[in-house]
């Protein structure tokens, strides 16, 4: 959430950044500064009036002291006047600062200075590119095929047992998938992450604070008895361990690792683009969430960038990253990088990774702060990367790696899998 005094500060300002997120806040912008208005001026009455009837209050024990009963009851009728408008002003003032916040929240995260214009993915920069593109035999097939050939993958079962887009991974597809977890999170660990086994399900205030509430409400499974959403990234439980916290700078940086099964209902999501892993409504994922000062969270920002590209270099896949435009932006992302691996059977890129910085968006929804050594309090920074989703790292292996003996596991791997083929 968006912090007014800074909005107050420069209105315009966060207008034209968030129209690079093709977001036209005029109308909004205008109408959360004419509730602040009327919200600081009943407040100024609120604290006029209290203040008039502090002033009465002594003059009434005044009165007393000096015998003036009369003048002093004439007067405690007029605080109860006092006391009842307060009251109203009050009730007006928590109405005020509800509808306040709840204008507040529907605003995206401005992006970052650096951040481009564009309207879709095609207009993001590709700032970094590595790896050789395999070379496959015209008889390569996509990894649907391959699953099905090797036994790896059943995604008619899981439409039997729950639905598209909840596949059952078997033998050693399961196995690839459990050495794939443990690999990300030893490497993590190995970085420095403390790692977290969070729950898979937040109540509402979680999925407010890191803001997949309001905006991304209609993607979540939502268990409405209990009114608990299904998680969509582990970045979720895990960011809002300090929700509600002061911290202390000696404490940054917070660096944690979870791994989760993720949910998403990708509504509206159909056709070539969505076939076998490439979209799920469950897959698996390692995040790596960091809570850090605000003068290093980019520096931050670009060692996570740089920690993803080395689980990539690890894997042997060919990758690139994106600088993401601003219309291709997240609703609380200030400035993301996407990891995208190459798809060898497919012939197109595909996005394994997205690592951002919110700045203090997430952390004023969430009311994490720090102390300064000077004693002042202020907004920690928050940042997350997927490292890495499952679903496509899969993918681009059994494409890539495929060849007429089998598949073939790249070295970093085969101590976790067990095996070095797939055949």
């Amino acid at each position: 959430m968006i912090q007014l005094s800074i909005l107050r500060n420069d209105p315009q300002a966060i207008i034209e950044r968030l129209a690079l997120k093709n977001y036209n806040a005029k109308s909004l912008v205008d109408e959360i500064l004419k509730c602040d208005d009327e919200r600081r001026f009943t407040q100024k009455t609120l604290d006029d009036n209290l203040a008039e009837s502090n002033k009465i209050a002594k003059t009434i024990g005044e009165f007393f002291k000096s015998g003036k009963a009369q003048e002093a009851n004439a007067l405690k009728e007029t605080t109860v006047e006092l006391k009842k408008t307060a009251k109203d002003l009050e009730e007006k003032l928590n109405g005020l600062e509800s509808t306040l916040n709840g204008l507040l929240v529907q605003l995206p995260n401005p992006p970052h200075s650096s951040i481009k214009p564009g309207k879709t993915p095609e207009d993001n920069e590709i700032v970094y590119s590595e790896g050789k593109m395999p070379e496959l035999a015209e008889s390569a097939v996509p990894h649907w095929d391959l699953a099905a050939r090797y036994n790896l993958i059943d995604f008619e079962l899981g439409n039997k047992i729950t639905g598209a887009g909840f596949p059952v991974y078997k033998g050693k597809g399961a196995r690839l998938q459990r050495a794939l977890i443990n690999f990300f999170l030893d490497n993590a660990v190995a970085a420095g992450f403390t790692e977290i086994q969070p729950p898979l399900m937040v109540n509402e205030a979680s999925a407010y604070g890191t803001g997949q509430l309001p905006d991304k409400d209609g993607q979540m499974y939502h268990a409405q008895i209990d009114n608990l959403y299904l998680i969509p990234t582990a970045e979720v439980p895990v960011t809002n361990l300090y929700r509600d916290m002061i911290l202390k700078e000696k404490d940054f940086p917070i660096k944690n690792v979870a791994y989760s099964a993720c949910f998403r209902r990708e509504a509206g999501s159909y056709g070539k683009d969505v076939r076998g892993l490439n979209r799920l409504h469950q897959f698996d994922k390692v995040e790596i969430v960091q809570i850090q000062h605000p003068d290093k969270s980019y520096e931050t920002l670009e060692e996570m960038r740089e920690y993803v590209c080395g689980l990539l270099r690890k894997l042997e896949l060919p990758f690139r990253v994106l600088k993401l435009c601003g219309g291709d932006m997240s609703f609380t992302s200030a400035l993301t990088y996407d990891m995208e691996v190459w798809s060898a059977a497919q012939q197109r890129w595909l996005e394994v990774s997205s690592v951002s910085n919110f700045e203090s968006y997430q952390a004023n929804r969430m009311k994490l702060r720090y102390k300064s050594d000077d004693g002042k309090i202020n907004l920690a920074h928050t940042l997350n990367g997927s490292a890495l989703a499952l679903p496509r790292i899969v993918a681009s292996l059994l494409e890539n790696n495929q060849t007429e003996a089998g598949i073939v596991i790249p070295k970093a791997l085969i101590s976790y899998t067990g095996f070095e083929i797939i055949n």
